[in-house]
Order: C-alpha cells, then sequence, then structure tokens
C-alpha cells in the first residue's frame, strides 16, 4: 500500500464516518484501515505463491482487528469496513473501488460452488450490517444491501436488496445520492409493494364485476 493509496482510504472514512475526527485519529484507532494494509501484504504473498506466510498474516490481522479477509480475495480502492468485527471476505471474492462494508457482513461461499464460490461486488455498493452475500453472484454498481438482507441470487446495478431470502428493490435506475447510499434502514419493502399492488388489482376487478352485474340486471 502507497502513501497515495493510504491517503484515499483516509479520505473515503472521513467522507462515509461521521465519527471519524482526523487522518490520525483514523489511522491509529480503526481496525478496517488495519485490515486492508495487511490484506494489501497478505495478497501480494499470496499471487507469488507464499500461501502460508499469505495466510498468517490474514490470520493474524484477524485475530488483532476481528475482520477476516482471505488473502486471495481482490479488492478495489477506497474500501471502507466500518466498525468491522465479524466480518468475512472469502477467497475468490472480488470487490470494487468505494465499497462500504458493515459490520457482521460476509461475502461467502454457498458450500457448493467450486472454482469461483465467492461475490464479485461492483462499485459504489453499500453492504449493510449483518448482511449475507453469498456464492458466486454479482452485485451491480451503485447498489445497497440492506442490513441483515440475505443475497443468493444477482442484484442489478441501482438496485436494492431486502430480505430473507433477499429481493430486489429498484431505485429509479438511478445512482442515489451520497447521503442514501450510506442508508442501511430507510429502504423500500418489497413484499409491502406486491402487497399494494395486488390490493390495487383485487379492487379493480371488483369494480368490473359490479359493473357487469349492474349490466346484467
Amino acid at each position: 500500500m502507497t502513501f497515495r493509496t493510504l491517503g484515499e482510504i483516509l479520505d473515503a472514512y472521513k467522507q462515509r464516518d461521521p465519527a471519524a475526527r482526523s487522518s490520525a485519529y483514523i489511522l491509529l484507532l480503526y481496525p478496517g484501515v488495519y485490515a486492508s494494509m495487511c490484506h494489501d501484504f497478505a495478497h501480494w504473498l499470496y499471487k507469488r505463491n507464499a500461501q502460508f506466510l499469505a495466510r498468517f498474516v490474514s490470520q493474524w490481522s484477524r485475530l488483532w482487528t476481528g475482520i477476516e479477509i482471505h488473502p486471495g480475495a481482490t479488492i478495489g480502492r477506497r474500501l471502507v469496513i466500518d466498525h468491522g468485527m465479524g466480518v468475512v471476505i472469502g477467497e475468490t471474492a472480488q470487490l470494487g473501488d468505494d465499497v462500504l462494508i458493515y459490520q457482521g457482513a460476509t461475502l461467502g461461499g454457498t458450500g457448493k460452488d467450486v472454482g469461483k464460490r465467492h461475490p464479485t461486488i461492483g462499485s459504489n455498493v453499500l453492504i449493510g450490517a449483518g448482511a449475507k452475500v453469498l456464492g458466486p453472484i454479482n452485485i451491480g454498481d451503485n447498489s445497497r444491501i440492506a442490513a441483515g438482507a440475505v443475497v443468493l441470487r444477482d442484484v442489478p446495478p441501482d438496485s436494492t436488496a431486502v430480505g430473507v431470502p433477499a429481493r430486489i428493490v429498484r431505485i429509479s435506475g438511478e445512482r442515489p445520492d451520497f447521503a442514501d447510499s450510506l442508508d442501511q434502514v430507510s429502504v423500500e419493502d418489497p413484499v409491502s409493494i406486491e402487497l399494494s399492488a395486488l390490493r390495487e388489482q383485487l379492487e379493480l376487478l371488483e369494480k368490473k364485476m359490479e359493473a357487469l352485474g349492474r349490466e346484467n340486471l
């Protein structure tokens, strides 16, 4: 990790965490920064077939930070891991730039896949606290995975995945505002949306039945 890359990460934490006070404060006290630094070194070892040393570094980082990132995972620039305890990122996971991950999130496998076993995450994606993204699926750019969601299928760009198992809520096909991109709570419930649509259809059918009844009188 270069000084330029580290500076980008510190700036990303300042933008996305209202509790961040200064670069020194983040550098000294934020476990996500240490996890990213350790992963860069572990990944460098992994790419050079120093598997034992790479795994040793990643496990030491896990012990120190509570964040487990397999050295084989590919991570883009400006990753922010907020709080971080319990975050797990699997070996074949791929993350784009400007990804934000909250505590307890898992980018893992299902146990039945071989080869590419873990998800591919696009850029500017939020993964909420306790969310599970499992298997070799794709999460599109500018998407949000709501807190506690369990995602087992692809998520299109500019979408929100909610629930267990997760269902998709569109955001008008537009990139969310920066403030919205940090919101894990104020997301639409796809079940209530479908129930509302069914209620409207039922009311329409009832009106048609009433009209037909009047015509037959």
